[in-house]
């Protein structure tokens, strides 16, 4: 096999094979092509990438200076194509970029205008370049990490005096899953939610280059987060997969915490299995081929876990961070092993501190009752046990923010005491 393809296309070409008719063959594509995708600096051009009903690429390359990387879906019906566009300057040279074509603005642009970058964690390591795990080769610069401090992307509503409760996005997702609930709840408090390290905007350093995806390092990032942020009392609101650390840190810091809400968290000793839409991702070879596929990484991880309906401009900021940077799914790849590796423990762990007694910590648990990743049974038996509030929410799934989010941000809303510390 020619190594030198480009990654996207030759991730492009392994996913295809199974039903591809016909391939252009490899060494008609340029030599130019390949340089603008393995470095940087390379000289920049305009490249469009048609696939026809039949998988046949065809590649154009010419010289301008606003650079793009365009590619059209064309179906025997034209109106069933989609468009994938945006700078090449937003990616790393390793991966597709863009969202959906249109003429408007980018729904992932808008998003991130509402946001800032914060430092917090610091960065380990030895400080070398990174490269990608299945040719070796230096990656771009958005996919290197931080000199020293990783950035963090966080998006703030309401007015800071006011008690803070922040929103942690699941597994996987973004801090984007939140829109809906910010602004219900920055009448009343300071709400903040962030991208965790390796999704959203957040830096995506590599495995082996300052952060290693362990539950472990997320918990100690964490602890970092809030520590940047200055807050003296917190509530958390924390979804999905990522609750077992979000416990686990809690745990630590009962004095800093109000009150701590979980959606639809791992409870049972069943949750702690990951359905095979995420454990896919952490296969050998497969897996890292998978998590270059943002149909796979983003639009399908959101909407096989329940009723929620994902709409075009939404699914637009789910697919740009694996649409403008290859260091994404390596993020995916590396997440999705540590939880098939580390998650039994840590859901262990949370089901004990929950049902401490020295666990003093107002805690409720929200459940999507059409969740189709983890089962009902067994969670009111536990909440009962632990003396937990439960709310229930038959509409929902596994994503509650996604298909409830203006009810839920009033819930969190009740649930969060108005005479908590600031």
């Amino acid at each position: 096999m020619n190594t030198q393809l480009p990654l996207p296309l030759f991730l492009l070409f392994l996913s295809n094979c199974t039903r591809a008719k016909s391939m252009i063959p490899m060494a008609h594509i340029s030599s130019s092509l390949q340089s603008n995708f393995l470095t940087t600096s390379a000289p920049t051009f305009h490249h469009h990438c048609f696939l026809n009903s039949k998988d046949r690429i065809i590649l154009q390359t010419r010289r301008r200076r606003s650079i793009a990387f365009t590619c059209q879906s064309i179906t025997d019906d034209a109106d069933d194509g989609y468009l994938l566009d945006a700078p090449v300057s937003a990616g790393d040279g390793f991966s597709f970029s863009g969202g959906k074509y249109s003429d408007g603005p980018n729904p992932a642009d808008e998003w991130f205008k509402k946001g800032k970058f914060m430092k917090a964690h610091p960065v380990y390591g030895n400080g070398e370049k990174a490269k990608d795990p299945i040719f070796g080769l230096t990656m771009g610069g958005n996919s290197q990490a931080s000199t020293d401090v990783f950035r963090w992307f966080c998006v703030e509503s309401g007015n800071a005096d006011k008690p803070s409760v922040i929103l942690i996005h699941g597994f996987p997702s973004q801090a984007y899953s939140y829109r809906k609930v910010l602004p219900l709840l920055s009448k009343d408090y300071h709400a903040i939610a962030f991208d965790w390290l390796g999704f959203g905007y957040s830096d995506k350093p590599q495995p082996k280059y300052g952060f290693d995806y362990t539950l472990d390092e997320f918990v100690s990032a964490l602890e970092s987060v809030i520590d940047e942020l200055g807050v003296n009392k917190v509530s958390l609101v924390v979804q999905g997969y990522f609750a077992p650390i979000v416990v686990k840190y809690a745990n630590n810091h009962q004095e800093k915490l109000n009150d701590l809400i979980l959606l639809n968290p791992p409870l049972t000793a069943k949750h702690a299995n990951l359905p095979s839409t995420l454990s896919m991702f952490s296969n050998f070879l497969l897996g890292e081929i998978f998590s270059q596929d943002p149909l796979r990484a983003s639009d399908k991880t959101l909407t096989s876990c329940g009723p929620y309906k994902m709409k075009e401009d939404d699914a637009m900021v789910y697919r740009r961070p694996y649409l403008t940077s290859g260091s994404s799914g390596f993020a995916l790849n590396a997440i999705s092993r540590s939880m098939k590796k580390e998650l039994k423990n840590y859901v262990e762990e949370m089901r004990k501190i929950l049902m401490d007694d020295d666990w003093k910590v107002k805690t409720s648990i929200c459940w999507g009752q059409r969740d189709r990743w983890l089962d009902f049974d067994g969670v009111e038996d536990f909440c009962k046990a632990a003396k937990h509030r439960l709310v229930e929410l038959p509409m929902a799934g596994h994503h509650v923010q996604e298909d409830c989010g203006e009810e839920l941000g009033n819930i969190i809303s009740g649930l969060v005491s108005r005479k908590v510390q600031i």
